[in-house]
């Protein structure tokens, strides 16, 4: 009788097994739950891709509705996705922003200089259009791995307060757009726009 929990050990192990391979298999990989979502975007000081001497902080995010969209010229999913991402700013006024890092630049050995990565971004952007208001380049990775990035793309949906209210990994697409990210981001513009009427119509003290 005494034997009878040890005989059941490795039933209870096996049982484990199951159910969690049970639960890899129907997972979707793009529901992974993100550390930063509901957080303020994590501090960073980081030059303008193509002119290095502006600086962006998480400072020039706030005020608006920002889908911050993780790329390079590497990733050939960022190249299928840019052309529905331009339509979204040109036809629905989507305020997006670049992070851009580029996986054979090395900073400190110099294997591609930054004026080839600007010239293959613009190359890029030319032939498959220029969603971003702006991009912001991660030199060393540093705001990428802050945020848990493991790839790209990957989109952050930020608030008018500099708040991720959703992390997306995968690209951006109509359906994508349409089920997940933009009524949220819809939701969230409307929200700013209305604080920001508030604040306007309050009378002065």
């Amino acid at each position: 009788m005494k034997k009878a929990p040890l005989v059941a050990i490795p039933l209870v192990l096996f049982l484990m097994l199951v159910v969690f391979l049970f639960k890899g298999l129907f997972s979707d990989p793009r529901e992974l739950d993100s550390q930063v979502k509901d957080k303020t975007l994590p501090p960073f000081s980081l030059p303008d891709l193509m002119n290095p001497d502006t600086t962006y902080t998480p400072e020039d995010l706030k005020g608006q509705v920002t889908i911050l969209n993780v790329w390079g010229v590497w990733c050939v999913t960022c190249a299928v996705e840019m052309p529905y991402l331009t339509q979204l700013k040109n036809e629905h006024d989507v305020h997006i922003v670049g992070l851009y890092f580029d996986q054979d630049l090395d900073p400190d050995f110099g294997t591609k200089t930054l004026t080839r990565v600007q010239q293959e971004v613009v190359e890029m952007l030319s032939r498959y259009g220029n969603p971003y208001a702006f991009n912001i380049f991660d030199v060393y990775r540093d705001t990428s791995l802050d945020l848990g990035v493991t790839g790209a793309p990957e989109h952050f949906v930020i608030d008018a307060s500099g708040i991720i209210r959703m992390h997306h990994i995968g690209d951006i697409n109509e359906r994508v757009w349409r089920n997940k990210i933009g009524p949220l981001y819809e939701k969230l513009r409307n929200e700013s726009l209305n604080d920001l009427a508030n604040e306007v119509s309050e009378p002065a003290e």
